[in-house]
């Protein structure tokens, strides 16, 4: 068994504008970390629109695609463009999730990792924002539950933005546990531990700025694994965002690089000992590009070496 990776030359016509932190750049980098790894890789495809549908509404599908440029940039939010590779970059990466549900749970590979952008956990309902326009790992999660007929999938998600668009998606569905930290207070102000879900489901554990190594063990130690061995999930998808780094200009948490290797190796051993070792990850933020090339090598080195 092998590690997939997941990407499409699509996601580097994700055009944002100059200065933007959300770059072309990002994605260049981590294929160049990763080019030295033995990993199988593979196409994403175009997702299809009822994988869209399963997460989003017709009608905001049909929104992105008015908003979609011919030319130069569409302001979506704040923060949020679109170029006129966007659209085509967001179903390739919607597409990457779904292909590595499949491989995964066919038992193509033991797990997978999708290089996509735009990132998608900030993405809600029907409002694109925070850089993102799907929301990859719910949608990647409803995939395997209504697709593939799975009863339980946990997302966990350590991106140092809260992933609101995950919870919002994944809000009413009591077969998706979610687990996430982020740094708080932070943009974009949600991910308050009472914001627990319709079914009690979803567990958000915030850490405060400046928070390092010992803070992010004691939670996953003392919280997200205990509810993942309760829970028992049979597929586990991570949004791995890599700005909780502490070079990141974005947010001010402390990670080293290690700690990403620390935390992805924890959960190939409980993937291991809960699922078949079948874990599906994500790329969400991560903004300092040595960083982020080097904090995800060491994810992705981490996910080679998971046992089964």
């Amino acid at each position: 068994m092998t590690t997939a990776l997941i990407t499409h030359a699509d996601c580097l016509n994700h055009v944002t504008p100059e200065g933007h932190p959300e770059r072309v750049a990002r994605l260049e980098h981590i294929l160049h970390a990763l080019e030295p790894l033995d990993l199988k890789r593979v196409t994403a495809p175009m997702a299809a629109e009822d994988d869209i549908l399963r997460v989003h509404p017709a009608s905001y599908l049909s929104d992105l695609r008015k908003a979609s440029p011919a030319e130069g940039w569409s302001q979506i939010d704040g923060d949020t463009f679109m170029s006129p590779g966007s659209l085509d970059a967001a179903f390739r990466a919607a597409g990457a999730v779904v292909r590595g549900v499949d491989m995964v749970l066919g038992g193509e590979v033991q797990n997978a990792f999708a290089a996509v952008r735009p990132p998608g956990h900030h993405a809600e309902t029907d409002t694109a924002m925070g850089f993102c326009l799907f929301g990859n790992a719910a949608l990647a999660a409803k995939h395997a539950l209504d697709h593939h007929g799975l009863s339980r999938v946990a997302v966990v998600d350590f991106d140092v933005h809260h992933g609101n668009g995950t919870q919002d998606l994944l809000w009413d569905e009591p077969r998706a546990l979610l687990i996430t930290s982020q740094q708080m207070p932070l943009w974009p102000g949600s991910g308050r531990p009472d914001e627990d879900g319709a079914h009690g489901q979803i567990l958000n554990m915030p850490l405060a700025p400046g928070s390092g190594r010992a803070e992010m063990q004691a939670a996953y130690e003392g919280q997200a694994f205990p509810r993942l061995r309760a829970f028992k999930p049979e597929l586990i998808i991570i949004s791995a965002g890599f700005d909780a780094h502490q070079d990141d200009p974005l947010a001010s948490l402390n990670w080293a690089t290690e700690d990403f290797a620390w935390i992805t190796a924890e959960l190939c051993k409980l993937a291991s000992e809960l699922c078949q070792g079948r874990i599906v990850s994500t790329l969400e933020g991560g903004y300092d590009l040595n960083a982020l090339a080097a904090a995800t090598r060491a994810h992705v080195e981490e996910l080679t070496k998971a046992p089964a």
